[in-house]
């Protein structure tokens, strides 16, 4: 199977490095890129062929993935229009619906809708998919090969819920680093020099959540069992509470969906 990106920006990088790894031939793999220097780049990391535009042999693949900033979507597809023949079209960009790719694509409906992460740049992505209903049980599973080359991959039945994806794994490794700089700069507080309290923060973060990741007890339960009645983390816990910390990670998330729904119809427009 053929492969094309449209984009060779870090995402398209993450896949393509995850897909070689796994041994997929670079003989297999085009990138469209516009950009000299990341064009050099991706031939130099993988072997794989490079064009600045969608020549006719970029197009002679079975499946198109689009990595193209969601800004740029409609300019970088509307030269595709009436183009396409029966390629899966994989989107990795963020906040574009099925219907207004269709519509740019002139009509084309083989799509799939996908909202990776960041951590997928070390291979410990998470990504949401969507199918559109024409997309067979064989182009899900091509979807999931190459969206999981950067990490784990669930599906959702509803394009609706791809928004609440964003808000809530796509947007969240920012509250992830949110919450490491606050826990720095609290041992930064407490006198600890600055690497040392990037080490603390950090590497109690991961060994939490690898922990969360290896139990099959749920964090409430493993939270329970490090907070002792009377003891410093219940100290701690009872201040989050009281400052309404949990509530406003939920309203955070409620906010970015909400956003994620503007922005759909926004970039949507014609």
């Amino acid at each position: 199977m053929k492969i094309t990106f449209l984009g060779g920006g870090n995402m398209a990088n993450a896949l393509i490095g995850g897909l070689r790894k796994q041994g997929y031939s670079a003989a297999a793999i085009q990138v469209v890129e516009p950009i000299e220097e990341s064009r050099e780049k991706l031939t130099t990391a993988y072997g794989v062929r490079c064009a600045p535009t969608a020549d006719a042999s970029a197009l002679n693949c079975e499946t198109l993935v689009l990595a193209v900033k969601p800004q740029q979507m409609k300019e970088a597809l509307t030269p595709l229009a009436g183009r396409l023949g029966g390629q899966l079209v994989i989107s990795i960009a963020a906040g574009l619906r099925l219907a207004d790719l269709s519509r740019w694509l002139g009509g084309h409906q083989r799509l799939v809708r996908c909202m990776p992460n960041t951590p997928a740049l070390i291979g410990a992505g998470i990504t949401g998919l969507y199918a559109d209903p024409s997309v067979d049980r064989e182009g899900r599973t091509i979807a999931e090969k190459i969206l999981g080359a950067a990490g784990r991959t669930f599906w959702v039945d509803d394009e609706a819920r791809m928004d609440a994806v964003t808000a809530i794994s796509g947007s969240g490794p920012g509250y992830v680093f949110y919450f490491i700089e606050a826990l720095e700069n609290a041992a930064r507080a407490q006198g600890f020099d600055e690497a040392t309290a990037h080490t603390l923060a950090v590497e109690t973060f991961l060994g939490a959540a690898q922990l969360a990741a290896s139990s099959t007890d749920s964090p409430t339960l493993l939270r329970q069992r490090v907070t002792s009645k009377g003891g410093t983390t219940a100290a701690a816990l009872d201040t989050f509470d009281a400052a309404g910390v949990a509530a406003a990670i939920g309203q955070g998330v409620a906010a970015a969906e909400a956003r994620g729904r503007e922005l759909c119809d926004l970039l949507g427009a014609d």
